[in-house]
């Protein structure tokens, strides 16, 4: 699945993850790729990239829309190119198979023109939460804002 120019990267990205094919969102990764999903799992080739994606399309993200939002490119010289876009999800089920809520996460993609098309190289996901500044750890992972409210 070449990508012909890094503006269509998010456009296949997408098209990939609603045919519900981790192995076509793999192809769209260099064999030696990183991915660091919201929770910090990182893969760290092609193949752990599709099988992780082809298990979660095929159970908790099955029934999932993933929306784009506000796509942002930036070349850097000719042959480079880093991708920030704002996703959009909704659908995904709980581990009890109840609906979520849905979520809105911005996804970086690091991406490199070879022989057959842009491909990514790098990529990482992180999870928009409202309200919070960073994270905190108290036991467990919770979202916390320091800035004053007047």
């Amino acid at each position: 699945m070449p990508v012909a120019a890094p503006e269509d990267f998010v456009r296949a990205f997408t098209a990939a993850w609603m045919a519900r094919d981790g192995t076509a969102l793999g192809q769209l990764f260099a064999e030696d790729a990183d991915f660091v999903n919201v929770v910090g799992i990182w893969w760290e080739d092609r193949p752990a990239i599709a099988r992780a994606h082809a298990y979660a399309l095929k159970s908790f993200f099955a029934e999932t829309t993933l929306r784009p939002g506000r796509i942002k490119l930036r070349m850097l010289g000719k042959d480079r190119a880093i991708v920030h876009c704002r996703f959009h999800l909704s659908g995904q089920r709980t581990p009890d198979g109840t609906a979520a809520d849905p979520r809105t996460s911005i996804l970086i993609f690091v991406l490199e023109r070879r022989s057959e098309g842009w491909i990514a190289v790098a990529a990482q996901n992180t999870d928009v939460v409202p309200g919070a500044e960073t994270h905190l750890n108290t036991g467990a992972l919770s979202p916390a804002d320091y800035r004053k409210t007047d």
